[in-house]
């Protein structure tokens, strides 16, 4: 029978986080694979859990994935732990569930911390709908890419960034999405948490503690794209707003009923405007 794959998260910070179900199932399984030994082998001897351990990060996730599933068929149960929050989550995880699935492994989660909802449900944003986008890209015009496309986003938009990042990364965001609204949260649920909010000009200003990981939340646009979409078109006139759908191989009716609901007017207004034309 085939061994048991185990998603354990742990603490972000604090250790009183760990959930009883995680510390069961920590001293249960045969082997913890880590993201980096010496700092589980910390919580572990903390929680006084001795196991084997078996160095599993992001440069040796494939190979080592294939020496997990051979373990796992040979019925062996392993938990998978990140230093700290949720495994796959910015961190290593998803290349051993696929290959878990490939091979009718059951995986089990144990749910547990994950920075970003922490962050999220302090910050005083909208929570009723977010992306989450974890590490921006190290490559500079990927950076930029990534931040064009989520410009004219209406949902909070949640990533990670290292304190060495931070600043530029701040003054990326205020050159492609404008002074957005933000909330800056460090160290979260550690002794120095703290949060920082306000416009990214007012705390690009005022700065100064970067140290420790971020978590960078922004408020969504206030308008969509659509919206200014929309918006661009009112300015013009019929026959220009009609052109504009005509070029996208709408037929008349279609045109007539988008103009009509672009403009917010009723579609025989516009029917009979171009009747008459």
């Amino acid at each position: 029978m085939n061994g048991k794959l185990y998603l354990v998260a742990t603490p972000i910070g604090n250790l009183e986080d760990i959930t009883l179900r995680a510390l069961r199932i920590l001293k249960e399984v045969d082997f913890i694979a880590a993201e980096d030994t010496r700092h589980t082998l910390g919580l572990l001897n903390h929680f006084e859990i001795s196991k084997p351990l078996i160095s599993y990060y992001k440069q040796n996730e494939k190979g080592k994935s294939e020496l997990l599933i051979q373990k796992l068929l040979e019925g062996k149960n392993i938990a998978l732990v990140s230093d700290a929050g949720t495994p796959g989550i910015s961190d290593p995880g998803e290349e051993i569930v696929k290959k878990a699935i490939e091979n009718n492994i059951d995986i089990i989660p144990i749910p547990g911390c994950t920075a970003f909802v922490n962050a999220l449900i302090i910050s005083g944003l909208s929570t009723k709908e977010f992306i989450f986008l974890g590490f921006l890209s190290v490559n500079k015009k990927e950076k930029i890419e990534k931040l064009e496309e989520i410009k004219h986003e209406t949902k909070t938009i949640i990533l990670y960034e290292a304190p060495h990042k931070l600043k530029g990364t701040l003054e990326s965001m205020l050159e492609i999405l404008g002074d957005r609204k933000i909330v800056l949260a460090k160290e979260l649920t550690k002794i120095h948490e703290k949060f920082i909010r306000g416009n990214i000009t007012n705390i690009l200003s005022t700065i100064e503690d970067i140290k420790g990981e971020f978590v960078i939340l922004i408020e969504g646009n206030t308008k969509s794209k659509k919206d200014i979409e929309i918006s661009y078109l009112n300015d013009k006139t019929l026959e220009e707003h009609y052109e504009f759908y005509k070029k996208q191989g709408l037929d008349k009716k279609e045109i007539i009923k988008k103009i009509a609901k672009d403009r917010n007017i009723n579609k025989n207004e516009v029917y009979q405007y171009f009747l008459n034309k």
